[in-house]
């Protein structure tokens, strides 16, 4: 589910559910928030790479999952592990890059908004489905989209849930570099690497520094998606999206 490696004071974090693109479902979403936060932690990690398994970064929520939790909502009131997750990726103190190897969908996409540097295969493409979902925005994604492309190639990416390639992603701010798919680890435990040479006390507080201005405004943009998905969520545009998945069909939002 997921792989934990260290090269020397870089620790990778391998999504690794393949059959399934390597999309997150509750057990992986508190794995991976788990992981980042241990990291975050250990005195002998200064840098933490985010990667997938088998050609995939990944495919986002579980949509199976997704459906069977709006049909049949946790007795517990916990719910899903997303805003764990999320409550341990915006609070990770430490520098964070992602090695994106293939598709990723909806937190395969907008996760990239809060790593420090993102490498792409060439290979990789993105897509957020929110709206072909019915529901809205996630992971802060309405604000650091804007900050990172402008307000409309984000609102192009953002209404139309249109693919964007590697190459489109570096030129749209999303990305950092694009690289051969066979070279695309080394290129990043390269780049890692000579992060982590740093001391790990002025990694943490120069990465403090960057993110300060911009935490509170991650916060509330994280509270506006909730409350805006938790309305649509197990609505009828939501309902008709995660039905014609499952039956292998296009939705039809005609009347929606």
């Amino acid at each position: 589910m997921l792989r934990i490696e260290d090269d020397g004071r870089v620790r990778v974090l391998t999504l690794d559910r393949p059959e399934v693109r390597n999309a997150f479902d509750t057990a992986l979403y508190d794995a991976a928030g788990a992981a980042l936060t241990e990291a975050g932690e250990d005195p002998g990690v200064a840098v933490v790479v985010i990667t997938g398994s088998e050609g995939a970064f990944s495919a986002g929520q579980d949509l199976s999952e997704m459906a069977a939790l709006t049909a049949e909502p946790p007795a517990d009131g916990e719910g899903h592990g997303f805003p764990r997750f999320m409550d341990a990726l915006t609070a990770f103190p430490k520098p964070l890059i992602a090695a994106v190897n293939g598709v990723g969908v909806g937190l395969g996409f907008t996760i990239v908004g809060h790593c420090d540097l993102v490498l792409v295969s060439e290979e990789a493409r993105f897509r957020t489905p929110f709206t072909a979902l019915g529901v809205a925005p996630e992971a802060a994604s309405s604000l650091l989209f804007p900050a990172l492309m402008g307000w409309q190639d984000a609102a192009h990416v953002l209404f139309t849930s249109r693919w964007v390639s590697a190459i489109e992603a570096v030129e749209l701010g999303l990305a950092w570099r694009c690289c051969p798919p066979d070279r695309l680890m080394a290129e990043t435990l390269a780049v890692a690497a000579e992060i982590a040479a740093m001391p790990v006390v002025s990694l943490v507080a120069t990465k403090r520094v960057m993110v300060a201005a911009r935490a509170d405004a991650v916060a509330a943009a994280r509270r506006r998606e909730d409350a805006e998905f938790s309305t649509l969520v197990g609505g009828p545009a939501n309902t008709e999206a995660l039905t014609a998945f499952l039956e292998k069909r296009p939705p039809d939002f005609t009347d929606l």
